[in-house]
């Protein structure tokens, strides 16, 4: 065997460990992607979350705290999950709860419509 080739070879396995290792690792801590869950979750509760939509609220609530659990425990990705998981959760109570107001107020013009219109056939009578 060549003297270079022999030499290469364990240099390329070791680059290529390094390389899995490096992978591997618990990546970045995931900073950004709770401040978005947050943020989201305090949107979410200015729609009136709360009132509408609390189970779904909770849901995002909780999987916020479990990923500060497991950024403690340097468990970045999973707590990168659970946080994408939570934004995505406290969003869609936040439509929801929107969406519901909204149908409120749609029925309540509704009603009024219809109060005034009999109030006008009353007054034609």
């Amino acid at each position: 065997m060549q003297p270079h080739i022999r030499f290469s070879r364990p240099l390329i396995i070791l680059g290529l460990a390094v390389t899995l290792a490096a992978c591997a690792g618990p990546g970045p801590r995931p900073d950004s992607d709770l401040q978005l869950a947050t943020g989201s979750i305090t949107q979410a509760e200015a729609a009136d979350a709360r009132q509408f939509e609390p189970v779904l609220l909770n849901q995002a609530q909780n999987k916020v705290a479990d990923a500060r659990e497991l950024i403690d425990r340097e468990e970045y990705r999973e707590a990168e999950r659970l946080l994408e998981q939570a934004a995505v959760d406290a969003q869609l109570a936040g439509a929801r709860s929107e969406t519901e107001k909204a149908r409120r107020a749609v029925e309540e013009i509704n009603a009024n419509i219809e109060n005034l219109r009999r109030q006008l056939e009353m007054d034609q009578q």
